[in-house]
């Protein structure tokens, strides 16, 4: 009875024997159930097998189309489940795989008149497609024997499309310079109403953050506009392209400004007359102004030819070449607005330099569109005859798991040549461990890991 009694007073005896020894494979699970150790969050233990898979990839396929009439391919894009790969080409046409097995599914003969220059899901069976012919089209993947409609509006070749989840407002840009929204909710055979959003010179690419809180815009005169608290109901009218230019804001590679530079919100008023503003928080639409510096490209100019955003929103991806087309780099700017929680933050930059890395120069005159994997780890870049994997750090773990330091060059985790000409295009898979890239003799390559 006493022995009965001394053991129920040491309770905590019992406890211990029950609980996992340290080190064990059961203590480390009890020790993230509790939310305790350096790695809590499941999405980032992997960073072992994602390093696997990634530095694994090998070209699985090839659609050689290099013998069809299409001309090189412009873009790639995945449908939102994966289930279906488009691809933009040179000559009017859309191309359409099951990226799964590599089966041909379809082509849209005559798409456009002219080139196809990128696609956009809007869901899993609503597309559009814009051109050169400097219209856009909706289609449907249930009934591809004709377009829904066609989009009437820009002056010239029509360059890039975003979409808008919360308004369903379709957002195209191109080289007239011009952005326009144009509204699903109505659209007919006729087309929809649209109006044109925002206006500047020497346009290249535009983009929406994730959560389409802000609009990027990139330019072949090396600036970067970026949109703050965005509204694409309101239409802007700004100053000329000159207004801008002496508005503008210095990026340093460590992410200060230009002594003398306007800050962000200093004089931005003047170039947003409709923006309105609300009580205690910053005007909608505010505009501002940079020009991210470029490693070795200091004293000279850059053109910013393509323009990605991180799947979550942390950072911009952009591919820029010198004026004298003699040098091309990839570069990674964090927002430091937007930035992870665990971050500290600065309001009077919006971006910072982090991660850059030299490209190639190969294929001069042609733009190398880049992209991020569906879970921002890893960065793939046309390089030359093949595509690059490159990673914030060797462990190809996540952009907000990298400590604050100094700017640092991208990791190569491997490169793979599987094309006999220049890469243009590279898209990842948002649901399985795959990546395709299309070239300019009209090849798609298709990339998944191999053990």
């Amino acid at each position: 009875m006493s022995a009965v009694k001394s053991h129920q007073d040491r309770p905590g005896d019992a406890e211990r024997e029950e609980r996992p020894r340290p080190g064990g494979v059961f203590w480390w699970l009890r020790q993230r159930a509790l939310g305790r150790g350096l790695f809590v969050d499941p999405a980032r233990d992997n960073f072992r097998t994602m390093t696997s898979l990634y530095s694994s990839m090998h070209p699985a396929d090839s659609v050689n189309l290099g013998t069809r009439t299409h001309g090189a391919v412009f873009n790639l894009e995945y449908s939102p489940d994966g289930s279906v790969l488009t691809v933009a080409c040179e000559q009017t046409e859309v191309l359409l795989f099951d990226p799964v097995s590599s089966k041909h599914i379809k082509t849209l003969v005559e798409a456009h008149e002219d080139c196809v220059n990128n696609i956009r899901f809007l869901d899993n069976r609503l597309f559009a497609t814009c051109s050169d012919d400097t219209t856009i089209a909706l289609w449907d993947l249930r009934k591809l024997s004709s377009k829904v409609c066609s989009l009437h509006g820009h002056a010239s070749w029509v360059k890039n499309i975003e979409y808008d989840t919360n308004t369903r407002l379709l957002v195209t840009s191109g080289f007239d310079g011009n952005v326009i929204t144009w509204d699903t909710n109505r659209f007919t055979e006729d087309g929809c109403p649209h109006k044109k959003f925002f206006h500047t010179r020497y346009l290249m690419r535009m983009r929406l953050t994730p959560d389409c809180s802000k609009m990027l815009i990139s330019t072949s005169s090396g600036y970067l506009l970026i949109l703050h608290d965005l509204d694409l109901t309101q239409s802007l009218e700004v100053g000329t392209y000159r207004t801008l230019r002496s508005r503008r804001t210095t990026l340093n590679a460590d992410g200060s400004r230009t002594p003398g530079a306007p800050r962000h919100g200093n004089d931005s008023s003047k170039a947003r007359p409709q923006a309105s503003l609300r009580e205690g928080t910053s005007p909608r639409n505010s505009l501002e102004v940079l020009t991210p510096e470029v490693p070795g490209e200091r004293d000279r100019g850059n053109c910013i030819t393509s323009l990605q955003l991180h799947p979550k929103g942390w950072a911009t991806l952009l591919r820029c070449s010198s004026n004298t087309d003699d040098q091309e780099w990839t570069c990674v700017y964090e927002f430091q607005e937007g930035a992870p929680p665990v971050r500290a933050v600065s309001p009077r930059r919006s971006l910072r330099l982090t991660h850059y890395i030299e490209e190639a120069n190969v294929g001069r005159g042609y733009i190398k569109e880049l992209c991020f994997s569906p879970d921002g780890r890893l960065v793939c870049s046309p390089f030359g005859y093949g595509v690059r994997l490159l990673a914030f750090d060797g462990r190809c773990g996540e952009l907000a798991d990298r400590p604050v330091t100094e700017t640092t060059r991208l990791r190569e985790v491997r490169s793979v040549y599987s094309h006999s000409d220049v890469v243009l295009t590279t898209k990842f898979s948002p649901t399985h461990c795959q990546l395709a890239s299309g070239c300019l003799s009209g090849q798609v390559s298709l990339y998944q890991p191999r053990f």
